[in-house]
């Protein structure tokens, strides 16, 4: 456990919680979400004096590489990707707690010189055995390096530490993938020691989605169906696949995008409010929403797939999803989905929650707007209130995260006229301190072993559970409908709207 201050007021919120001896070891250290996240991530929190003197970190690679070889790569991702500046000092008492283990994930000796390492670490750091690993692996290897961590005993929490394991998503690629994924998992570590990354939840803006609601009287009594109208969550990319054919083709937009992030934005934003902010209390909630969800009985009315075609975005000409490097010129893989889904409760009974997502869209951004319905009896004639859309609370999630209210406004003028304004709120402007990075509250998260922000083994599966049955469905009917790149998707999603009489907001 961390050692406490007798001088510190618990209830003192100024004070940073910081993190009690402990080391990370990185699995897959070579790989980019390594170099441009998780390394950077680690020497903002030693910046910030978040991370214990003797912090250690480990990585485990195939690579040739010495234990100074491994620093210099870490430094140079720190140097390019870190949000905090560069400290001489800062850098010199992490490297004293850098070790790097060369070998392939099913290698016992390698495992064996992790044990080793990990223990000589212990008594020159003072980690006191408190070690999370850290699977930045593809999916496919996750269940040998759990195996071997069992096998060597590295997963065994010695008297008063802790181990614990940190898993990237894709969690499994359907519902049976996914139980099968976790009952390997659990095999091995207990609930309590599993951290399912999502980094969307480690955004301050998903935070403040709960403190929004549940903090202010003004927005938590219209937070329901007798005031919403419906719900629309995007989250746009006006990047293409890159380098990650084999990665995506196969997975597409709505397993990549909608079974996590989306779906966790949605029951955050639809939740009832927990007894307490603690992980169990929260999960709950989250859970609830997720089991009421209700998907409508025509998927080929209220789910769109697509697939970016040729197109002009930003000034230059990109190629179509089959042209890209890799891709089978024949693949249904999805690189926008669309799906209309229901919460089957009290709260939000008949009100519909539109997803989206895709790639190679207008621009890159995710929000959450709740949009409200018209007002019941309007005394202005019709030609007053033309420009008048309806109220709507939009969250921007990334990139300018933030919170707009969009609301009517009389128009200067002897004439009557209402028209649409914008109150905005930025972090940026309202807030001195930056927003840190997702990932450095969830690496901290981690090591206090504080599992507020990380989804449970049951919303994982009730997520697969909501996403399965449009898979099975776009597999049989049809393929996926052509978009240019540089717009907001292919038409078939705005008409699934307007069918509604309604439109997707251009965020």
């Amino acid at each position: 456990m961390s050692s406490s201050n007798p001088l510190r007021d618990p209830a003192d919120r100024r004070l940073p919680r910081i993190a009690g001896p402990s080391g990370l070891v990185i699995f897959g250290v070579t790989g980019d979400l390594s170099r441009k996240k998780l390394m950077p991530a680690v020497y903002d929190l030693a910046n910030r004096g978040l991370l214990p003197p003797g912090f250690s970190l480990v990585g485990f690679a195939r690579r040739d590489w010495e234990h100074e070889d491994f620093a210099q790569v870490v430094h140079d991702a720190v140097k390019e990707h870190a949000r905090t500046e560069f400290r001489e000092e800062v850098w010199q008492q992490l490297i004293q707690g850098m070790r790097f283990v060369q070998g392939t994930f099913d290698d016992d000796d390698a495992f064996e010189r992790l044990r080793d390492t990990i223990g000589e670490l212990d008594k020159a750091q003072g980690t006191g055995g408190n070690f999370a690993f850290y699977l930045s692996v593809p999916p496919s290897a996750f269940p040998v390096v759990i195996q071997q961590l069992k096998k060597h005993n590295l997963a065994d929490q010695p008297d008063g530490s802790w181990r614990r394991a940190v898993i990237e998503k894709p969690f499994g690629h359907d519902l049976k993938s996914a139980e099968e994924l976790n009952a390997i998992v659990h095999e091995v570590f207990g609930s309590d020691q599993v951290f399912r990354i999502d980094h969307y939840l480690g955004k301050e803006t998903v935070q403040n989605i709960l403190a929004l609601r549940f903090a202010n009287t003004m927005f938590e009594p219209i937070w329901n169906r007798s005031f919403v109208d419906h719900v629309q969550i995007t989250m746009a990319e006006d990047i293409g696949i890159g380098g990650r054919a084999g990665y995506y083709d196969g997975i597409g937009a709505a397993r990549d995008v909608i079974q996590n992030h989306l779906l966790q934005l949605m029951a955050l934003t639809a939740m009832e409010e927990p007894a307490s902010f603690d992980a169990d209390a929260l999960a709950a909630e989250k859970t609830k929403v997720l089991g009421a969800a209700k998907l409508p009985k025509d998927l080929s009315k209220n789910t769109v797939r697509g697939q970016y075609a040729a197109g002009w975005q930003g000034g230059e000409k990109v190629v179509g999803y089959l042209q890209e490097d890799g891709i089978d010129p024949k693949s249904k893989t999805d690189t926008f989905a669309a799906v209309k889904l229901e919460v089957d409760n009290r709260r939000w009974a008949g009100v519909p929650f539109y997803l989206r997502t895709g790639k190679r869209l207008g621009r890159r951004v995710t929000e959450i707007a709740v949009v409200f319905q018209r007002a019941p009896h309007s005394p202005f004639d019709h030609t007053a209130t033309e420009e008048l859309g309806q109220n709507a609370i939009v969250i921007r999630v990334q990139p300018d995260e933030g919170i707009t209210v969009r609301f009517g406004s009389k128009v200067p003028g002897t004439s009557m006229e209402i028209r649409d304004v914008s109150m905005d709120f930025a972090y940026g402007e309202s807030f001195t301190e930056s927003s840190p990075e997702a990932y450095e509250r969830l690496i901290l998260d981690v090591l206090l072993g504080d599992s507020n922000l990380f989804p449970r083994t049951e919303e994982v599966e009730l997520s697969w559970k909501i996403l399965d049955p449009i898979e099975e469905h776009w597999d049989k009917h049809g393929k996926p409908a052509q978009y240019p790149a540089g717009t907001w998707g292919p038409v078939e999603a705005d008409e699934m709207l307007a069918r509604d009489g309604r439109s997707w907001r251009r965020p």
